[in-house]
């Protein structure tokens, strides 16, 4: 008697957990600014990377610019990054290209990249920590990002 107990609860939990399961969903990439606001983008992601005259525009040292920086290659997906600078100072970080390919990848990313986005802007470098959980992408932010403050000349 005990035994069958013990199989129907575990047939039941068993069928409640595959119950509980979400369906794949396919959505638009996002781009991740600084504020943590989430903007659509055309719908698809592209991986390619902007030639090195167009990534920058043609403003003074001293005004704002836009430089984007490469796409970086990671375990899930592209993660590129495009930095604001006023002078010499980040103001403003859009992550154009981060992994979405599933429901996963952009749980993760939903909260890695505005945490990302606040320590860089507050560190003015490449140089902040990963967020535990989201490494890969981590780390593709860091070295996009590194990448774009090299053509920028900081």
């Amino acid at each position: 008697m005990r035994r069958a107990v013990v199989t129907a609860s575990a047939t039941a939990a068993g069928v409640v957990l595959l119950l509980s399961l979400k369906p794949h969903d396919s959505t638009p990439s996002q781009v991740i600014s600084s504020g943590g606001t989430a903007t659509d983008t055309s719908g698809s992601t592209t991986t390619s990377t902007p030639s090195a005259g167009s990534s920058a525009s043609a403003a003074p040292a001293g005004g704002t610019r836009s430089v984007t920086g490469s796409a970086v290659d990671t375990r899930y997906g592209p993660v590129q990054v495009k930095v604001t600078l006023s002078g010499t100072k980040i103001t403003n970080i859009d992550v154009v290209q981060y992994p979405t390919e599933d429901r996963r990848d952009r749980e993760i990313n939903g909260y890695a990249l505005p945490v990302l986005n606040q320590e860089a802007i507050a560190a003015q470098s490449a140089q902040i920590d990963v967020v535990s959980g989201a490494t890969f992408t981590s780390e593709g932010y860091v070295r996009s990002l590194q990448s774009a403050l090299d053509k920028a000349g900081r």
